[in-house]
């Protein structure tokens, strides 16, 4: 649902993933986030002094607590920012990366398939987290307050403990057989071993003091002392291979953001280790050549899917991590690129990506990350993506500190004639090596035009980008703007292989599948929705701030 409030009064907006909202006038936030608890903890701090980084720190560590399917401090993210005095925007890659005695073999078996259990379940799968250097970097460099403050919420909360929701329940239930494998995991987040119901209460004393320790002494707390030498000690008592020198040298990395001039609008996305920013820009600028109507009619739906194909085609052949491989990031933005990239796209007929410039495989990320959105009273802004990769990451919680550890090893090449488990294609410049930080679809984004600035974003995996694409497309198409269109319009994807379209159960038609079926396409109806996308808008003409979050959240 969307809200709209004049400033004058100030406001607060509380949006959360079951499409409901609550609203204070005499606050000041708007926030988006997949859970009220996390919205009203990064509330809380703005209403105390704090600016939208600040609650951004907030807000990712309460979802830490409160979704631990989804992210968490033993994960990794990026953090989009804007800063309104100086109008600096820059991104925040807080990205997983892998140990330092990491060996692609290892990962291998003797036939050179890739051993999939061991990138996806317990510590072996798990690269060197990146949130916690991310809650301190955020901190010093662009908040007002201490982590002793910003913090302060989720510490509370995972020491007393809440009712889960539906959510939960349902994440406990498909990661359960891998939980019960690890009884730290499996006490903290079971009933006695089983699915916890809707109003277990789960407490987390561990992670609250670990985040304790944190707040005191910020990335020392995690990647130095007591806590660190516990990480090291469980993960490689269970056969995992962490360092010290791996906790001690992570660093957050600030890069430039991806610009785009499309519609008349500046798109603002995330750069590599991402693909998302390269793939939007790529599939924007395609369809940037055609005067169709690309959500109204089946050829410019064709035409959306063609301009897919080809950005994720590139994406397969071309990206990785840019502090280890070359990307030509230049020739990927370029307009004449996508012209020519799209000078073959035909109208009546699908291009079958067997014809396309070939990759042998990939992988595809999880689909458990999470995004919050959020525009504080100074105009500062923060999209954050953050991910744990698969549902319950590894299923592995860290000895005695409360940390559950990502699965985030899934996400690198493993081999380059199998794909993991997802099927998203790939090449050997997305390979294991020590230090190296996996290619990732997440794509927090601002779009700014003469109406207002729209920050989105969303968790789903490789489809990811192609929800974003779809988000930005209904968001110009309309002269006012509809947020609620944005988070709840029907969802297609393509990632040039498989080759299929996949499609929501809800939206597409017999007709709709039958004219694209005469095309040549192969149209995949997914049994469940995708996705989770929260969004702020702030509206430069009226001086009101609109919210709006995915009705696919809570209890769908």
């Amino acid at each position: 649902m969307t809200l709209k409030r004049s400033l004058i009064g100030l406001l607060i907006l509380l949006t959360f993933s079951c499409s409901k909202a609550l609203e204070n006038n005499s606050k000041s936030c708007a926030i988006a986030s997949a859970h009220l608890l996390a919205t009203q903890a990064g509330c809380k701090i703005l209403e105390n002094g704090g600016n939208a980084f600040d609650a951004a720190v907030a807000v990712t560590a309460t979802l830490a607590v409160v979704e631990p399917f989804s992210s968490g401090i033993g994960g990794g993210g990026f953090y989009l920012l804007h800063r309104e005095e100086d109008n600096l925007q820059v991104f925040i890659d807080a990205r997983e990366q892998a140990p330092i005695n990491s060996d692609p073999q290892f990962f291998v078996d003797r036939n050179g398939k890739a051993k999939n259990l061991l990138s996806l379940n317990g510590p072996t799968s798990a690269a060197i987290p990146g949130i916690p250097a991310a809650l301190d970097w955020l901190s010093i460099n662009y908040g007002n307050l201490s982590l002793r403050k910003t913090l302060k919420p989720a510490i509370e909360l995972a020491k007393s403990g809440f009712n889960v929701d539906a959510r939960y329940s349902k994440a406990t239930k498909n990661r359960q057989q891998v939980m019960n494998s690890f009884s730290n995991t499996s006490t903290i987040f079971l009933d006695n071993h089983k699915m916890a119901k809707p109003g277990f209460v789960l407490q987390q004393k561990n992670l609250s003091h670990t985040l304790s320790l944190i707040a005191e002494y910020g990335r020392d707390g995690f990647y130095e002392g007591s806590v660190a030498n516990e990480l090291i000690r469980s993960v490689n008592s269970s056969g995992g291979f962490w360092t010290k020198k791996d906790l001690q040298l992570y660093q957050v990395v600030e890069r430039e953001p991806i610009y785009l001039n499309f519609k008349g609008a500046k798109i603002t996305s995330a750069p590599l280790p991402s693909s998302g920013g390269l793939v939007i820009a790529q599939v924007l600028n395609i369809l940037e050549d055609y005067p169709l109507d690309i959500s109204n009619s089946h050829d410019g739906e064709h035409l959306l899917v063609e301009a897919m194909r080809r950005g994720y085609n590139d994406r397969a052949i071309h990206m990785g991590d840019p502090d280890f491989v070359d990307v030509p990031v230049s020739k990927l933005l370029s307009k004449s690129y996508a012209k020519n990239r799209g000078s073959n796209i035909n109208l009546s007929k699908a291009t079958k990506s067997s014809s396309m410039p070939s990759v042998i495989s990939n992988q595809e990320e999880g689909t458990e990350t999470t995004h919050f959105s959020i525009i504080d009273k100074f105009g500062n802004r923060v999209a954050a993506t953050l991910s744990i990769n698969t549902t319950f990451r590894s299923g592995f919680v860290a000895g005695n500190t409360g940390v559950l550890l990502n699965n985030h090893m899934n996400d690198f090449a493993l081999t380059l004639n199998s794909p993991n488990i997802y099927g998203l294609v790939g090449n050997i410049k997305n390979s294991i090596e020590p230090g190296k930080r996996p290619l990732s679809s997440m794509s927090p984004s601002f779009v700014e035009d003469e109406r207002g600035i729209l920050v989105i974003g969303t968790p789903g995996g490789s489809r990811i980008i192609s929800m974003v694409i779809l988000g930005i497309l209904e968001y110009l198409k309309e002269t006012e703007p509809n947020l609620e269109n944005i988070v709840s319009k029907s969802r297609l994807h393509h990632q040039y292989l498989p080759d299929q379209i996949s499609v929501e159960p809800e939206g597409f038609n017999e007709k709709w599948i039958e004219t694209m079926e005469s095309k040549g396409h192969k149209v995949v109806v997914s049994k469940q929705r995708w996705g989770n996308m929260q969004t702020v808008f702030f509206n430069k003409v009226t001086g009101s701030y609109e919210i709006a979050n995915d009705p696919r959240g809570l209890g769908q």
